[in-house]
Order: C-alpha cells, then sequence, then structure tokens
C-alpha cells in the first residue's frame, strides 16, 4: 500500500502527459519555455489573484517574498513552529529572526491571540528587544488555510506583510476565497507529493500586487533588469524548468476531480474513526484539500506498530517542532515554551491520503484501529 499514489494518477494521464513532454522537446525552451507562462496563467486564474511567479521549488517561492521586501537582518517575522523547516529556514538565511508563536490545538494553524500578544511583547523581551517586527508568515497546515481575517487584522495594525504559506493548502478555500489568495502574497509548492504536485521540484508565488509581481520576476532570474545582462538587484537562479510546467499542465486540468475525491476519502475516516481517535476538524469557514490526513491519539507508537504489522504505511508530521530543532538553538528557546506544537508532535500521525484511496482500502486501515486495543 502506498502512502501517497502517484502510480495510479500517473496511468491516467500519462497520454496527456508524453505529448506535452513531445512538445518541448520539439521546441527546445527547456528555461523559461512557453508552457511556464501558460501554466502562470492557469494557476492565477485558478486562485483568483492577478499574478502567478513560477519558481524553482516552494522554499524559493517563500525566500522570494521576503526578498523582494528586503527582509534582513535585525527583522522579525512571525510564523509557527510546526511546520516544515523551510518555512523559518528562509528567515535565518536573509539574516532575520523567526519568532515563533503557537498554534490552535485541533487545526494546527497559528493562534491569532497569541500572535497578537507576542507582537505586543516583542520588545518586553531581552532576547527580541533589539528586533524590528517585520512581517508574519502563516502557514496552511495539512491542507487547511490558517484564520486570514484575524491575522490579517493584526498585520495592519502593526504595518506588517503576510505571506500565506500555502504548500499544502492549493485548491483549499477560507471563506469562499482560494488558498493563494489570502494575503498580501502566497507561495506554494509542486513537490510531488503535494496535491497539485509535479515530477520534480517547483513552486510559485502569488499576488495582486503589480510592483510585487515584477520584483519576484526578477528576482527568480538573477535579479534580471531589461535584459539578461541588467542585473538590477541580488536574485535567485529560481526558474521553473519547462518540462515541470508541461507536467503541472496536465495534472491542473484533472486536479478539481482530485479534490472531490480527496474530500470523500477524508470523510470516510472521520466516519469510521470519530471516537476513537482524535480526527482533524476543519473550522466551518474552511474547506481543507487534506495534503494529509492526521490524527492524534496518546497511543501513537502502539497504533503505528499495528499499522505497520498490517502493512499500512504512517507517517508523522513534525516529530520535532522548529524551537527545539538544533538549527534555531541560538534563538534561546526551551522545552515547554510552545506547549500546544510540543504536545501536538507526541501525538499526531497521518494516514494514507490521496484521490484514489478506495473504500474498500480504507474499511482495511481502519480495522485496525478496532483491533485487541484502545486508541
Amino acid at each position: 500500500m502506498d502512502f501517497i499514489d502517484l502510480k495510479t494518477q500517473q496511468k491516467m494521464i500519462l497520454p496527456a502527459i508524453n505529448d506535452r513532454i513531445q512538445r518541448v522537446l520539439a521546441h527546445g525552451q527547456y528555461i523559461m519555455g512557453p508552457e511556464v507562462f501558460e501554466l502562470e496563467e492557469r494557476l492565477a486564474a485558478y486562485v483568483g489573484v492577478k499574478h502567478a511567479v513560477t519558481c524553482s521549488s516552494g522554499t524559493d517561492a517563500l525566500l522570494m517574498p521576503l526578498m523582494a521586501y528586503n527582509v534582513g537582518p535585525g527583522d522579525a517575522i512571525f510564523t509557527t513552529p510546526f511546520t516544515f523547516i523551510a518555512t523559518a529556514e528562509v528567515i535565518q538565511l536573509l539574516g532575520a529572526t523567526p519568532v515563533f508563536v503557537d498554534i490552535e490545538p485541533r487545526t494546527f494553524n497559528i493562534d491569532p491571540t497569541a500572535l497578537a500578544r507576542t507582537i505586543k511583547t516583542l520588545g518586553h523581551n531581552p532576547q527580541t528587544a533589539s528586533l524590528r517586527p517585520r512581517g508574519i508568515i502563516a502557514v496552511d497546515l495539512f491542507g487547511q488555510p490558517a484564520d486570514y481575517d484575524a491575522i490579517n487584522a493584526i498585520a495592519r495594525q502593526h504595518q506588517l506583510f503576510v505571506i500565506e504559506d500555502a504548500a499544502q493548502s492549493f485548491g483549499a478555500t477560507y471563506k469562499g476565497r482560494r488558498a493563494g489568495s489570502l494575503a498580501d502574497v502566497a507561495a506554494t509548492s509542486f513537490f510531488p507529493a503535494k496535491p497539485l504536485g509535479g515530477y520534480g521540484d517547483g513552486g510559485a508565488v502569488f499576488t495582486n500586487d503589480d510592483g510585487l509581481a515584477e520584483v519576484l520576476r526578477s528576482i527568480r532570474n538573477h535579479g534580471q533588469g531589461r535584459d539578461r545582462y541588467e542585473n538590477v538587484r541580488i536574485g535567485l537562479n529560481g526558474r521553473l524548468d519547462t518540462l515541470q510546467a508541461a507536467v503541472l499542465l496536465v495534472k491542473i486540468d484533472i486536479f478539481d476531480h482530485e479534490v472531490a475525491a480527496r474530500q470523500e476519502v477524508a470523510a470516510r475516516y472521520t466516519s469510521n474513526l470519530k471516537g476513537v481517535v482524535t480526527t482533524p476538524l476543519v473550522a466551518p469557514e474552511c474547506t481543507s484539500v487534506w495534503a494529509q490526513y492526521s490524527i492524534q491519539s496518546d497511543h501513537r507508537q502502539a497504533l503505528q506498530e499495528r499499522l505497520k504489522t498490517a502493512s499500512i504505511p504512517t507517517a508523522i508530521y513534525y516529530p520535532v517542532p522548529l524551537h527545539l530543532q538544533g538549527a534555531f538553538k541560538h534563538l534561546g528557546y526551551q522545552p515547554g515554551d510552545f506547549p500546544i506544537s510540543e504536545k501536538a508532535s507526541q501525538k499526531i500521525f497521518s494516514l494514507p491520503m490521496h484521490p484514489y484511496l478506495d473504500a474498500a482500502t480504507q474499511e482495511k486501515i481502519c480495522d485496525v484501529f478496532y483491533r485487541n486495543s484502545t486508541a
């Protein structure tokens, strides 16, 4: 059994994939070919924003907006410790300081109340008193958007920018708006395991800001100005390969169907496991795209062992919160500083989730939870 089944999807779309790849091989524009710009138009229309700027990875999609905002040493960027390292890594790469904020216990997204409190007390903490509050990176964890009305209101109050880390939420909604359109700028990932994934790395940045989009396009191509030998700023080699764009153009054609199938898979899990483990909560104003189906149990290890014995794969996202990782040791955080993130990291694990998970296979998975012991 696959944790994420990409093979079934590929069998369905292989003729269209081959056709798209052959077109790229025929025209030979492997860097910034026409498929890249076609994909950007499709992505922007899907999300409902003016600009989609593709790039080489989800990490670069987070890094590029920070560069565009000239983030650097002395700047504080507020984010969650319960996420993949890329979210905070890009802050530190630019010499800025990640300031962590705890999460809500059921959505696993950044807690707006804790965010407001952390911003207000920044100058009163000896470790952070010298920092300038600059921005917020809110993460849409496991496929569900954070509470952007509350986050954006806090940001406006303190004159901060907001980046939506939509690496896991492309295809989800918040109050009728699509993920990727919920903040000043948003970043997503096309890593193969994502709901919309390529056959390699890739990402995109979304914004309605014309000036910001222009800077982002420059940054992704070595800070290029009007031509390839005019460099107006320091940038990256952050372009999306044309072949990846070709693959994604095929996959976006079936994306709505796959999102609907993910809803059915998640609903079956919740129906079968409710009351046995703590099942995910989707806020009433949101839909999730279910990048992962993550449950919580005080008996995680025993359940994972039973599932493994039944040849059912599981995964833990994320076993060690970022504030306890060696990469951020210099920030001075200690165990107990973010109790909700730490508790979640000790209880959470994820079950197989993809659009092609049939009811019979799910029944086999869920049956394991009812064998011999309580969860």
